[in-house]
């Protein structure tokens, strides 16, 4: 089941990024993250109270809250880094955090994957960098791009690590989430109210009739990221999280194919080599369980 609920963590997070990209080149940063998380958190807080997962609360809560915090600050960094630089730069490299950090953190808790393992995730990570089509020509990225995407990288692998830690079953993981995405939209907001204050706006051209014509897609972004995250802390629960956050960082493959789907971008070599690398590494992990 951990890879199944990985593997599921790569859909939705790379259907997410997909799209968050694509608004983000036509609304403000900040406007995609708030208003997608503020969505997210009303479906949230109705299931809380259908399922009774307020009765769960307790200190763990309080990582969600931190995951809550950085959350933010780690997608504003990403789709401001997707809007200005490459998809085919930002993708790879915002996806090493989700990989390292939670695989850090496996290590340290004492887990050791065994040798097909360790090949699986040596082969996937590849597969990973090389599926967004990494620019090694032409002109170069800007550093604000690259700093961008950096930060972003570890802020998500923090969020894994710390959403998987802020619940035990199934109803409190809706707490958790429902908690996560209030802060997230509290931490979103006040950033949002700063940079309306220094004279940015915070909508597109033509108000607030133009952002409902976006609220379809900007939901899907808030649920499917909120959706993503319930799955990784659940596949880190049900297995080593050293394999569950390696078959949970394979989204830039996602992401790549959405493109194609979508947008009809051509596939480079590389991509398509990356895309075979990542599921060739994807089958190790699952034998060597």
């Amino acid at each position: 089941m951990t890879a199944v609920f990985a593997l599921a963590t790569s859909l939705l997070w790379g259907l997410a990024d997909f799209g968050g990209g694509l608004l983000t080149r036509r609304l403000h940063a900040l406007t995609v993250v708030v208003v997608s998380q503020a969505l997210a958190a009303l479906v949230l807080g109705a299931v809380v109270l259908a399922t009774g997962g307020w009765r769960e609360a307790g200190p763990q809560l309080w990582f969600a809250v931190a995951a809550g915090v950085v959350g933010p600050v780690a997608m504003l960094c990403f789709y401001r880094a997707l809007a200005l630089g490459p998809m085919g730069v930002v993708s790879p490299l915002g996806s090493l955090g989700t990989v390292l950090v939670p695989l850090g953190v496996g290590i340290v808790a004492g887990e050791r994957p065994g040798l097909i393992q360790v090949a699986g995730m040596a082969v996937a990570v590849v597969g990973i960098l090389l599926a967004g089509g990494p620019q090694v020509g032409g002109a170069s990225v800007a550093r604000q791009t690259i700093v961008l995407t950096l930060i972003s990288a570890l802020g998500f692998g923090a969020v894994m690590s710390l959403i998987a830690e802020a619940s035990t079953t199934v109803t409190g993981l809706f707490l958790a989430l429902f908690v996560q995405r209030v802060c997230n939209v509290a931490v979103g907001g006040a950033a949002l109210y700063v940079t309306v204050r220094r004279g940015t706006a915070a909508l597109p051209e033509g108000g607030f009739g133009a952002l409902r014509g976006s609220l379809p897609a900007l939901a899907f972004i808030g649920i499917a990221d909120v959706a993503a995250n319930g799955t990784y802390a659940l596949a880190a629960q049900n297995g080593p999280v050293t394999v569950a956050a390696v078959l949970a960082s394979l989204y830039p493959v996602v992401t790549a194919l959405a493109a194609l789907g979508v947008l009809k971008e051509r596939m480079r070599a590389v991509q398509t080599a990356g895309a075979s690398l990542a599921l060739a590494g994807t089958v190790l992990l699952a034998s060597g369980g």
